[in-house]
């Protein structure tokens, strides 16, 4: 019995190694990973005739290979490498393919529109914050002017406080015989109400993590300049064209303002109620939907930008600001919240 053993252990034996396996396939992982490569960079327009009739069988024999690896347990580098190159060979070969025109394309249709109406409710609870701070310190300053200074530092103000006449402040609004006297002044306090907004949203979208505490208190003091200066020229009777000098940029601004709030609000909620996920994993998923939406209010604040520099300059008529900014905020309405046909699908 003892003779009859060899033969078996010279059957259990691999008969080839990593190395000869190697040796024998690996021209052909070589050239399949140099065409997936071309294929990536330039298209399939690059590929010639043979290169487009070897991609499939290269496919085929990369996956032969990989079936093999398996069934003889090679080493698991080996196998991670041609796990990894089938894998990309699948979805270049078999899978479908987006043009970076399509791929922007269905961002701007589909990716961002579904991203903000996922955040709906933390909008809506953002949007609550800012009026609040608003609200707030409108009613305090028209109780008392004096809490005018402690909302708007004197050097923003730029002679727009509470011992300002009536004229002085309409002509920074573009009205008024002073107006040109007053532009110099209104272009700083445009400026520095177009970068505060800026910094604040994206301070609120990237400390969401903590809880969304930071996030609802930056949201707050949003609103508080803003309640503020309503108040100083409502009581001067300017409530209704300084409505106007914000609104034509204004429906803009503080909705991408709301938006960067909301965004900041979804991670901490996740990070809060992770459900039956980790908390790591809740505030990636949410990290995702949230980073779609800050692109967006990127974008919304460069266009408001714009308004703020050129329309609101140009455009002095305080009915036609109005109109300007209801129409923007109708264009977003409509723009985020109405679904289209791919999303029902």
């Amino acid at each position: 019995m003892i003779p009859a053993a060899a033969p078996t252990r010279a059957l259990d034996a691999p008969s080839f190694s990593t190395g000869r396996f190697r040796a024998e396939r690996e021209a052909d992982w070589i050239a399949f990973d140099l065409l997936l490569t071309k294929l990536e960079k330039k298209g399939v327009k690059a590929l010639t005739s043979d290169e487009l009739l070897q991609l499939p069988l290269l496919y085929r024999a990369t996956l032969s290979s990989l079936s093999i690896a398996r069934a003889t347990s090679l080493d698991k580098a080996l196998l991670d490498h041609l796990e990894a190159l089938s894998i990309r060979g699948y979805f270049l070969v078999y899978g479908v393919r987006e043009t970076r025109w399509s791929r922007i394309r269905r961002f701007f249709l589909y990716d961002w529109p579904a991203a903000v109406r996922s955040v709906w409710k933390e909008t809506i609870i953002i949007s609550l914050i800012i009026l609040l701070g608003a609200s707030t310190s409108y009613s305090l300053v028209a109780s008392n002017p004096e809490w005018y200074y402690n909302f708007v530092g004197e050097d923003m103000a730029g002679g727009r406080d509470p011992r300002a006449t009536a004229e002085y402040l309409q002509s920074t609004l573009g009205h008024g015989k002073a107006a040109n006297e007053g532009e110099s002044g209104l272009h700083v306090f445009a400026t520095y109400l177009f970068t505060h907004n800026s910094r604040v949203s994206i301070l609120s979208f990237a400390l969401g993590f903590a809880f969304g505490v930071p996030t609802m208190m930056l949201e707050y003091y949003q609103g508080i300049g803003l309640g503020a200066m309503m108040a100083l020229f409502s009581a001067k009777g300017l409530g209704f064209d300084f409505g106007g000098w914000l609104f034509i940029h204004g429906t803009t601004e503080l909705f991408a303002a709301a938006l960067s709030g909301a965004a900041g609000l979804r991670i901490g909620a996740a990070v809060v109620f992770p459900g039956a996920r980790s908390r790591l994993q809740a505030a990636a998923e949410a990290g995702r939907t949230a980073g779609k939406v800050m692109i967006g209010v990127i974008l919304m604040l460069f266009m408001a930008g714009l308004l703020e520099g050129f329309g609101r300059q140009l455009i002095t008529d305080t009915m036609l600001r109005y109109g300007i900014g209801t129409l923007m905020l109708l264009f977003w309405i409509a723009y985020y919240y109405i679904p289209r046909r791919e999303d029902v699908t």
